[in-house]
């Protein structure tokens, strides 16, 4: 659907496929009940469904504010665009925690929304009901998370900050061989592994992910021109590593 015939759409256009939905299995529907947008009644069973042009935060406080009437509540909003983004797949991983169902209105059809002669049809979709919700513990990324953490030796970091180059465990140790390098010059996997810097550090030479270093010969390596000015823009993990390095130097020297 093109984005013209989305901003003509209004909450009051979802309420006509939702009601339909619901007549034909069975529930009496009413519009506008005590601030509810739908209410839909079968014999004892009461459904709720809250109507909204986009998914945001009203929404979801209006309708987890009717699950204290009925379990049965749901979200209706107009069907996405093409394919799903990874925020609208978030919201409706959201909407699952929070045991609410979801209903798409799909708009199709060569006419206009409001066209009374050829109008545009709306189809109401049920995505999912609202069901009882169990969090899936994921071991491995528990895992790899405790690993990254107990791999940084600091905080570099500042927390929030999405614009600036994260401080990784990885990071950190192709830092440590920069280090290394730049004190030692040329050096050998095997001799920096006995510096300290990790059992990846044939890996992490090898791929050279931020091109700092290259091979001079067979498994000797050095640091690139380059790198000296790159690994500055990370002043406090260098400041680390030369610490621990002339700590080093200093302890055999003496």
């Amino acid at each position: 659907m093109k984005d013209k015939k989305r901003e003509r759409i209004f909450e009051t256009d979802l309420y006509p496929p939702i009601a339909d939905y619901l007549q034909k299995r069975g529930y009496s529907v009413r519009s506008e009940v005590r601030d509810c947008d739908v209410t839909a009644v079968h014999d004892d069973e009461l459904v709720i469904v809250e109507l909204k042009r986009n998914f945001n935060t009203e929404l979801l406080i209006q309708a987890t504010k009717r699950q204290r009437m009925t379990p049965l509540v749901y979200v209706a909003v107009p069907r996405p665009p093409g394919r799903l983004t990874a925020k609208q797949k978030g919201m409706l991983q959201l909407l699952r925690r929070l045991e609410l169902g979801l209903f798409f209105v799909r708009f199709s059809g060569g006419g206009k929304l409001h066209d009374h002669e050829k109008p545009m049809k709306a189809t109401a979709e049920l995505v999912f009901h609202p069901e009882p919700f169990q969090v899936r513990k994921d071991a491995r990324a528990r895992a790899l998370l405790l690993k990254e953490n107990a791999l940084r030796t600091g905080d570099y970091n500042l927390g929030g900050a999405n614009r600036r180059k994260i401080i990784t465990a990885y990071r950190e140790q192709a830092i440590h061989i920069a280090c290394c390098l730049d004190a030692f010059g040329p050096t050998s996997p095997q001799k920096l592994r006995q510096m300290g810097t990790g059992a990846q550090t044939a890996s992490i030479l090898q791929r050279n992910v931020y091109g700092w270093f290259e091979r001079v010969e067979r498994g000797v390596y050095r640091l690139r021109p380059i790198a000296k000015e790159q690994i500055l823009s990370f002043p406090e993990v260098v400041r680390h590593y030369d610490s621990l390095i002339h700590a080093a130097i200093s302890t055999d020297s003496g």
